[in-house]
């Protein structure tokens, strides 16, 4: 069959799940991970068949999109950031809203710190890594700490980390039954965020293929690490330091309430979707 036709089928099997947009972006992904060809060459040799041996990798990588396996861990990686990850079912699919954390944080860590500062940041949840490893790329002098309860999420973390050539502190550890024992900078986080009673609300293909215990609340306190963090925040943050947290939508004020009135500044900010996503604080 020609790489033409099969893109035909491919969109055709997939019509259910994506939009012809989004089939075109995962075929090309695909189709180029196969065969080689980047998305200029796919138009090019469109008229040129595919092994049997392709048609039967293209095929089974439709029966795993059709049982709602994200393409991202069909692939084993995901770019983020403008760097390569890998990921798997032990960890969670970067999302855009936590690359605007990244925006937020590495904006206010440059406009209010000295690039010769030698920053200690520390990150909790890191998952597969992606918030620590973009900062130390940001700030290669900085020591970067990061918390995770999952050894599997760990794993990718540090092969990530190995990927990418940075020292990552990784720490394994269950954050809310842990004391910290040091001072920092700066302290970040994208914990656990959604409540118990939320999960019907989220979608099949979600829970069945990401971890849950990266998604949810442990228990029935949805702020719960948040109610930790700020009082982490309020021992073992510096004079000045700077905290930035990734939200659930539904709890905005409440979250923010937690920090205010302790801190020197504590703001929430609206995601590009116009939903409460994100809290930046001062020290």
């Amino acid at each position: 069959m020609k790489i033409a036709e099969f893109k035909i089928q491919f969109k055709d099997e997939l019509s259910e799940l994506y939009t012809d947009s989004e089939s075109d972006f995962i075929y090309s992904i695909f189709i180029e991970k196969i065969s080689g060809f980047n998305k200029v060459q796919q138009r090019i040799f469109s008229g040129n068949e595919l092994s049997v041996e392709q048609e039967n990798q293209i095929q089974n990588i439709i029966s795993e999109l059709k049982a709602g396996k994200p393409y991202q861990h069909i692939l084993g990686e995901t770019e983020f950031y403008g760097m390569i990850f890998y990921v798997n079912k032990n960890v969670l699919i970067p999302r855009p809203e936590t690359e605007e954390l990244l925006e937020i944080a590495i904006q206010n860590i440059q406009n209010l710190f000295s690039e010769s500062k030698n920053l200690k940041i520390l990150d909790i949840g890191t998952g597969s890594g992606i918030i620590p490893l973009v900062l130390k790329k940001y700030f290669p002098n900085s020591k970067v700490s990061s918390i995770d309860f999952s050894e599997k999420a760990l794993e990718v973390a540090k092969k990530n980390a190995a990927f990418h050539q940075f020292d990552i502190d990784f720490i394994h550890t269950d954050y809310l039954n842990y004391n910290l024992n040091e001072m920092y900078d700066v302290i970040i986080s994208n914990p656990p965020y959604i409540g118990i009673e939320e999960e019907r609300e989220i979608d099949d293909s979600v829970k069945g293929f990401e971890p849950k215990m990266a998604l949810f609340s442990p228990t029935s306190d949805a702020l719960i690490f948040y109610r930790k963090i700020a009082e982490d925040a309020k021992k073992y943050l510096n004079k000045n330091g700077l905290f930035f947290l990734e939200i659930n939508q539904k709890l905005g004020q409440q979250t923010l309430e937690l920090y205010q009135n302790s801190f020197l500044k504590a703001e929430l900010i609206k995601d590009l979707s116009g939903n409460d996503r994100f809290i930046f604080g001062i020290k």
